[in-house]
């Protein structure tokens, strides 16, 4: 029989019937799809597949693998109402199973998802994207051993630098990559089957695409600093995204993941020269430091001092980046977070302060002093030398009071002193002018560290090891070191924040209105006075005698005598001080140390302005009638004796100043006479102040004078012949009554072992060394005998007695 075409009825009759024999899922599948696309999602069919799923479980992994299989020919049919048809079945269905066999259902989905990110399509992207996120949301009541989401990191990391031409959809694609990202994090930072989203591998992905989603969207933070106020579209942002979901990156991050966290950030920094710009870099920090746990703040800050080494040949503007941003982050670290390791932070901070001088003074970053590629800026130096110096003060301000002490111990053993440090005297340093620099740059660090320090124990504040060498300072030459000398005793002695009343020396007729904060002394602040008050009264004096002093100086010292005057004086101390007074008032009219006009008016102002207060403070009248009549006298015949004439721009003075007398100078007689009559110690008022020179304090004078670099600078060998007479002249001028001396120059001199005719003249001059305790005595001349020493008759200092 010829050959006879079917009819259409005949054809939908047979597909009737093979599709009444197709199975059940497909069938249930099938009926969700409406003939037009544009009527959506056949809800009530779309029940009866959810509840077929529900019901038979095992069928759940066929559905997904029959719509995957759907998916994938609509999408490459271009037939983008069913696709989304479909991802909105998938959805529904991952929402509604929670079973055993849930694991092969998303694997379709994953693999569908996949074929969305695929497409070149923005829509299918942002489509897929969003079924990712929500499936990130499910919390799966079994794991996947086997799932992987290493092309998700990829993909979305590459929607999150979208370049694409409509600006728009160039919005919504990176939003979609920002989006997809925090979704991988969600679902993957809990799940210890998966792959490890910490890993380098990923983070290196994540945290650049964050980035540059947050440097792009700087402007628009300050068109709306306040959410309340930014628009719709604003709020919507991808750089208001990328923040929120920086921070739930960080607020997830363990102990052992913040390192893998920090780096890509300080990498990504460093590749797009962030650092110079600074703003970005602290923004970047701040949101770290806010995000991650508290106790792991250390983490952070170590690595920016790693880094900060790393970079320590790099251009200053690059180092006062990420030094800005650690003084950022020391800011907001809680009290103690800096960590185990609190003075490795300031010895990475002094060794960066030291550096940044080197380069300034070589010009070079290379020690052997060639000259570097980089040209190095004079002013960018400097602009990190101060960063640095403030850095230090903000991770001072973290500590407790007993680190903060230790801090202040570090630094001042970093101080170089000249001769005791030859190193510092070579080129590559700068010499002297590297030296001079290094020390202001520390004695400033000292100031930030001493900046709002409290203590109740000034002993423990400010120990002999400390206090030592800080007054060791206050005698060098260069004015400014001694201005910061003075600044840190201020910061250190003054515990309710007296200073600033004491801003200007000036004569001050009723201190009541200064409001001043007086408490009763202490007894360690008494034990503190017994034992360091002579040192502090001796430097003050001595400071007075530097023909460098400033205006400046002679303010800072009136202000360090009142405070001594309201935090740490009883009775005796009051005595002291106005014996000093008095002391200081006869050295600017003796005039024993040829000091200028200038100078010797200033120390009569100081003098005067300082008496002034303390008779106020005694609240004796007869005492206060005195002062005041003086002041009255100098305020009519010789007004610049007075601070109010010599502390101005342009003072009148004279051209010479004769030697004072009669009613214009104040009289230790009649001071002696009202304060005996009010119950003060009549003897040590009737006693001129004489500055006592101890062994220790001379050595420290010592050692900045002239004389002390020339014994220093002595090369001294067994078989050298060399001339003792610079340690005669050292000895005789500056250290008379020193036995610390005495052993210096002794034990160089069993070193030796030829001499001269006047060498040996020299040496029998020299005092010599009390007998140690171990039994050891120097016999003369390097030769050595041992006695024993009976107990009773060693000479102990008084502080070793008790």
């Amino acid at each position: 029989l010829p050959a006879r075409v079917a009819t259409d009825t005949e054809i939908k009759w047979v597909c009737g019937c093979c599709g009444a024999l197709r199975p059940r899922y497909k069938r249930l599948v099938d009926n969700i799809f409406p003939e037009d696309p544009e009527d959506g999602l056949v809800k009530a069919n779309m029940e009866k597949l959810t509840f077929y799923a529900l019901s038979a479980p095992e069928k759940l992994d066929r559905i997904g693998a029959y719509l995957s299989e759907r998916l994938s020919r609509d999408v490459a049919r271009h037939r983008y109402g069913y696709v989304c048809i479909a991802m909105e079945a998938l959805d529904q269905l991952l929402m509604a199973c929670h079973c055993q066999s849930i694991n092969l259902f998303v694997e379709s989905f994953l693999k569908m998802v996949r074929k969305l990110l695929e497409a070149d399509k923005p829509n299918l992207q942002i489509l897929g994207t969003n079924s990712f996120v929500k499936f990130a949301n499910i919390e799966e009541d079994t794991p996947s051993y086997h799932r992987s989401y290493d092309f998700f990191v990829s993909r979305f990391s590459e929607m999150c630098h979208s370049s694409y031409e409509d600006p728009d959809i160039r919005t919504k694609i990176r939003m979609a990559g920002i989006n997809g990202l925090q979704g991988v994090v969600r679902k993957t930072v809990n799940d210890d089957l998966q792959s490890n989203i910490w890993d380098p591998q990923h983070m290196d992905k994540i945290v650049p695409s964050l980035l540059f989603n947050l440097q792009c969207g700087e402007g628009t933070e300050s068109r709306s600093p306040s959410p309340l106020q930014a628009s719709e579209k604003e709020k919507e942002s991808p750089a208001e995204l990328t923040e929120r979901c920086f921070r739930e990156l960080l607020g997830r991050a363990a102990y052992g993941n913040i390192k893998n966290a920090v780096t890509p950030v300080l990498m990504h920094l460093d590749n797009h020269s962030l650092w110079e710009g600074k703003t970005f870099a602290v923004r970047c920090f701040k949101i770290i430091m806010y995000s991650i746990q508290s106790q792991h703040s250390h983490l952070v800050i170590q690595q920016l001092l790693g880094h900060l080494d790393s970079n320590s040949k790099n251009s200053a503007t690059v180092r006062a980046g990420i030094v800005e941003v650690l003084l950022e982050a020391a800011a907001i670290a809680s009290s103690g977070s800096v960590g185990p390791t609190v003075l490795e932070v300031f010895n990475t901070l002094l060794r960066q302060l030291r550096l940044s001088v080197d380069y300034e003074l070589t010009g070079s970053y290379d020690a052997s002093g060639n000259i570097g590629t980089k040209i190095i800026k004079t002013h960018e130096e400097r602009q990190l030398q101060e960063a640095v110096i403030r850095t230090i003060g903000s991770f001072a301000n973290t500590l407790p009071t007993y680190q903060r002490s230790e801090v202040m111990l570090f630094i001042m053993g970093k101080i170089p002193v000249p001769g005791v440090h030859p190193a510092l005297t070579n080129a590559g340093s700068g010499g002297n002018e590297g030296t001079r620099m290094i020390q202001i740059m520390l004695l400033k660090s000292l100031v930030q560290v001493t900046t709002g320090f409290q203590t109740t124990n000034m002993l423990t504040a400010l120990p002999n090891s400390f206090l030592e060498p800080l007054l060791s300072f206050s005698l060098m030459e260069d004015p400014e070191v001694r201005l910061l000398v003075l600044t840190i005793l201020l910061r250190v002695i003054d515990r309710h924040d007296n200073t600033p009343k004491f801003s200007r020396i000036s004569i001050i007729s009723d201190i009541s209105v200064l409001k001043l904060k007086v408490d009763k002394c202490s007894r360690q602040d008494n034990l503190f006075m017994k034992k360091h008050a002579q040192q502090l009264y001796r430097h003050i004096y001595l400071a007075c005698k530097e023909q460098s002093s400033g205006p400046q100086h002679f303010e800072t010292l009136y202000t360090l005598l009142a405070l001594i005057s309201m935090e740490l004086a009883n009775e005796e101390v009051v005595v002291d001080l106005i014996r000093l007074a008095l002391a200081l008032q006869d050295l600017a009219q003796t005039n024993e140390e040829s000091l200028s006009v200038y100078n010797r008016c200033a120390v009569h102002a100081l003098s005067a302005a300082y008496l002034n207060l303390i008779c106020q403070l005694t609240t004796v009248p007869t005492f206060c009638q005195h002062v005041h009549e003086v002041i009255e006298m100098r305020q009519k015949e010789v007004p610049f004796l007075l601070p109010e004439g010599v502390f101005r721009e342009n003072p009148k003075l004279p051209a010479t100043l004769d030697k004072l007398e009669g009613d214009v100078l104040f009289q230790q007689s009649k001071i002696t006479e009202v304060l005996g009559g009010s119950g003060y110690n009549t003897d040590r008022l009737a006693t001129p102040y004489i500055p006592q020179f101890t062994g220790n304090t001379c050595l420290c004078q010592a050692m900045h004078s002239p004389f002390y670099e020339n014994c220093v600078s002595i090369q001294i060998f067994p078989d050298l012949t060399v001339s003792l007479e610079p340690m005669q002249t050292l000895l005789v001028q500056y250290l008379p009554h020193s036995h610390v001396s005495s052993h210096i120059i002794w034990n160089h001199v069993e070193h030796l072992s030829h001499f001269d005719d006047n060498d040996s003249y020299v040496l029998s001059t020299l005092p010599r060394p009390p007998p140690s305790p171990s039994g050891t005595i120097s016999s003369g001349y390097g030769q050595t005998q041992s006695r024993s020493v009976p107990v009773y008759e060693m000479k102990f200092p008084d502080l070793c007695v008790y």
